[in-house]
């Protein structure tokens, strides 16, 4: 389903690779926690699998499609194959709730009949169908959340991309956001999440991959969350003490509900 093969990213002006050498193989139905320090190389790995970005050398193989060669046309075409959360909602202020979910519909051309059933069954879903007309400056923060996880699985992704879904929320809040992901995960969805919480990590043991300065130092299933030193190799590494961890950087992606307006895009 995704095949990162000896992928290396370079930005112009940085001291080293955001990734170097870095291979990783996903499959249909994992449920991947990407972890490590600021500038691990995380942010870098999950903008390449949304083709926002592309690699310096290597490949990029997401849902059959070699994202070096996909024209820049058929980008948007390709995103509606993946669901995105991210930490900061990124819900349309002046939209109801059901107008923010059915807006990431209308976009991309689903028929009205389509809109008017699948929207409902997705509030009903994350338990928000009572909050159907309320506009977002009247919901808490968990529950605009749950809205935009709404938004992004109400047209039933292949794959979830979730940058700190639960980095805004109190612990009993994080909890019930990641009970949804992970009904939605054991209905077929593969989900991939860059988290610092170590409190979830610890308690789901999935997959766990860990990256630093750029490589993918540890790769485990049913693994709690690790520190990694700076520069450590993977036998140097360990648990991470309960007083704390390191902010992770937030995806600076464009929201799914900006790309209506790149269907005109041309070729890369």
């Amino acid at each position: 389903m995704i095949r990162i093969d000896n992928v290396t990213k370079h930005y112009r002006g940085a001291n080293r690779p955001a990734l170097n050498g870095v291979s990783l193989e996903i499959e249909k139905g994992d449920f991947v926690f990407l972890v490590g320090a600021s500038g691990s190389g995380k942010s870098s790995l999950m903008r390449l699998i949304l083709r926002e970005d592309v690699p310096n050398s290597g490949g990029v193989f997401v849902l059959g499609e070699n994202l070096r060669r996909i024209p820049g046309r058929r980008v948007p075409y390709f995103r509606r194959k993946l669901g995105m959360v991210f930490q900061d909602f990124r819900l349309l202020p002046s939209k109801t709730v059901a107008q923010n979910v059915a807006f990431s519909l209308e976009v991309i051309g689903k028929s009205r009949a389509f809109i008017d059933t699948a929207v409902p069954d997705v509030l009903e879903m994350v338990g928000l169908a009572h909050k159907a007309g309320n506009l977002p400056s009247e919901l808490s923060g968990g529950e605009q959340q749950r809205v935009a996880l709404a938004r992004a699985i109400v047209n039933k992704p292949a794959i979830l991309l979730a940058d700190e879904p639960t980095g805004n929320l109190d612990p009993a809040t994080s909890e019930e956001i990641m009970r949804l992901i992970e009904r939605i995960n054991a209905a077929g969805t593969t989900v991939i999440m860059a988290t610092h919480d170590r409190g979830i990590v610890d308690r789901l043991k999935k997959r766990v991959v860990v990256l630093s300065e750029g490589n993918i130092v540890s790769d485990e299933r049913g693994s709690g969350y690790l520190s990694v030193p700076k520069g450590a190799m993977p036998t140097e590494m360990t648990p991470v003490p309960s007083s704390g961890f390191q902010e992770e950087v937030i995806i600076s992606s464009r929201s799914f509900l900006e790309e209506g307006s790149l269907e005109t895009e041309g070729d890369n």
